[in-house]
């Protein structure tokens, strides 16, 4: 079962920590010897392959606050490690760590970062 959204935009969505928004890539869904398979075989594969569309913040950092020292500006601004994975990246991800929600009758998959195996980056791609 997925959480269907009926959100117009998908630049709107803003995703929370250390995860990513993927547009899985589609399978051709057939065997090395020509047999095709249905669906639900292929969502049971461990590994799944899909498109970065849109990457959190990263890992929050505590903030380190300096009581000793009065005179330095106390800040609560919550600073990130940031992700390796960036948008338009090829990902290998483990299939059963990610939640699927549909969108504009298309389905995507919002995965913590450490369920991503590998990534492909391809630099010219968007040149």
């Amino acid at each position: 079962m997925s959480l269907i959204i009926e959100e117009k935009d998908l630049q709107k969505f803003i995703l929370v920590g250390d995860r990513v928004l993927i547009r899985p890539k589609n399978p051709l869904g057939k065997t090395k010897s020509g047999l095709y398979l249905p669906p639900s075989i292929q969502e049971k594969e461990n590994l799944q392959a899909g498109y970065i569309l849109k990457v959190g913040p990263g890992y929050p950092i505590p903030a380190m606050t300096n009581e000793d020292e009065p005179w330095k500006e106390q800040t609560d601004e919550v600073k990130y490690v940031p992700l390796q994975a960036k948008e338009g990246d090829l990902a290998v991800y483990l299939n059963k760590s990610g939640f699927e929600i549909e969108f504009n009758n298309e389905k995507y998959v919002i995965l913590p970062h450490s369920a991503i195996m590998m990534l492909i980056r391809d630099e010219d791609l968007f040149k």
